[in-house]
């Protein structure tokens, strides 16, 4: 056995070495995006497929991990929830440490039911490109929590995804596309990713995809970002999509549930223009109960184009002009606006911090400038648990005296008009709509990420022009500034 101290140097070794093997696994999960799916999770994914009218199934498990998801829809079979007298799995999934496990559990599948597994450890991108290539749709159904990893620009990955014009900027978006195309008519798919893809200009061409090609049966949204895939400290609020390819869209099934325990599910079923505006060129997917309650206002009509404003990402980005910034402004400087500096009321300069308050005026920077004016903003960044995802204040030209032009860092959304400031009452009327609960409740329904971005700002309806000048005039008549004053005056204005 050897001395206490040899026995307590082979432990103090052993242990280090199995922490480099964990340590090397978790970075093996990181490269690879694999964040495993929980047993209630799988099986609730599993009973989202219809019946269908199928006498067998061929099930695509694309990133399949360790099994489970094939392992729950097996399962359900094996209960009689699905009527079908045989069937055959693929299951991909390119990770070697987990081939022997996911072996293990299909042939246990095998030998209990008339079901055929087949596992490749092969890039599902490239699996799926060959089987289009050779016009093959070989699936009923698919199941999958694809990896959440973005697709690098000079990859192998990119190159086939642009060969196949499916134009997506992360795996999982990838990985649902190419399992849709693979899918007969009326096959079903189910699949749990970030809510990501639910507004933005980057999943786009991807929602335009799913909608295109398949009806939108029903959504799941779990309105935890932490406790889904609590094991590995993913942050990211994740949903549950269910698909029918090449099907007529009906009413669209949407429940929530606070995380994977779904012990408070909830269940609604909504018509798809409810989920889906059709005059929506950006085809943002809105989830209404993602909402508790949403205020009651009439007339909100008005594109924002209408309204004759525009809304632009803040231009200066501070680390590209870094030798044009100052602490504090000097002789031939303006003002640099951040987040910052958007508290309630607008504080600059201020004192003791670590961003410049001001940019130097010069050929250089001007085209990054706006005159100074009247604006509205909002801050690009939040957080889904602060009480409103939208916070907008109001940009005054008295406080700035002796400026003529400010600038806006790239944190910021800048409301105007052609680059130039609005009217004061519209500038007033805009923050406090884009402060009200009515807005908050509209915008949770498709943002369910940290970013407020101009492409979502955009895709709000707003009032009238004259109806947001009102509210102005009232705000700044009886200098109100609590949400609740200002709610009860947009919806008298409105609902009048």
């Amino acid at each position: 056995m050897g001395s206490r101290e040899e026995r307590n140097q082979v432990f103090l070794h052993d242990t280090q070495n199995a922490k480099r093997r964990a340590q090397s696994r978790s970075d093996d999960k990181a490269n690879l995006a694999q964040y495993m799916t929980p047993y209630k999770i799988a099986a609730f994914m599993a009973s989202l497929f219809g019946h269908g009218n199928n006498d067998e199934f061929h099930l695509l498990d694309a990133g399949a991990g360790e099994g489970a998801l094939t392992a729950a829809f097996l399962e359900r079979w094996q209960k009689r929830k699905f009527q079908f007298s045989t069937g055959s799995v693929t299951l991909c999934e390119i990770d070697q440490n987990l081939l022997g496990r996911l072996a293990e559990k299909t042939s246990q599948s095998a030998v209990t039911l008339p079901v055929t597994c087949a596992v490749r450890r092969e890039d599902f991108i490239e699996t799926a490109a060959n089987i289009i290539a050779r016009r093959q749709r070989p699936f009923t159904h698919a199941i999958l929590n694809p990896p959440y990893k973005k697709i690098s620009s000079t990859s192998r990955q990119r190159l086939i995804l642009d060969d196949l014009k499916l134009s997506t900027v992360n795996l999982y978006a990838a990985f649902v596309s190419l399992s849709l195309t693979l899918l007969r008519p009326g096959g079903q798919l189910v699949a749990i990713i970030p809510r990501s893809f639910c507004n933005g200009a980057y999943y786009r061409p991807f929602r335009k995809y799913l909608l295109r090609h398949a009806a939108l049966k029903r959504i799941h949204l779990f309105a935890s970002r932490r406790k889904v895939f609590a094991a590995d400290g993913v942050l990211q609020e994740s949903l549950i999509i269910c698909l029918e390819r090449d099907a007529a869209q009906g009413k669209v099934v949407i429940s929530t549930s606070a995380d994977g325990e779904l012990t408070d599910l909830r269940v609604g079923e909504f018509l798809f223009e409810t989920v889906v505006n059709r005059d929506d060129t950006e085809s943002f997917i809105r989830i209404p109960l993602a909402v508790e309650k949403v205020p009651k206002l009439k007339n909100i009509t008005c594109a924002l184009d209408e309204l004759g404003v525009e809304v632009s990402t803040g231009p200066v980005v501070d680390f590209r002009v870094k030798k044009y910034l100052h602490p504090m402004p000097g002789r031939g400087d303006v003002a640099l606006l951040y987040p910052g500096h958007f508290n309630g009321a607008v504080q600059w300069p201020k004192l003791g911090w670590k961003k410049p308050n001001a940019i130097q005026l010069c050929q250089e920077t001007v085209k990054w400038l706006y005159p100074a004016g009247f604006y509205t903003v909002v801050r690009r960044l939040s957080a889904k648990e602060e009480k409103r995802r939208v916070v907008a204040n109001t940009v005054n030209p008295a406080g700035f005296k002796g400026m003529n032009f400010f600038g806006f860092e790239n944190h910021l959304n800048i409301f105007h008009h052609r680059k130039s400031g609005l009217s004061e009452e519209l500038a007033l009327g805009l923050a406090g709509y884009l402060n009200s609960g009515y807005v908050d409740s509209m915008f949770r329904q498709f943002n369910g990420h940290t970013q407020v971005n101009a492409t979502d700002l955009r895709a709000l309806c707003y009032p009238a022009r004259e109806k947001l000048a009102s509210l102005g005039r009232r705000i700044k008549q009886q200098r109100l500034s609590l949400p609740v004053e200002i709610d009860r005056q947009l919806a008298e204005i409105c609902n009048a």
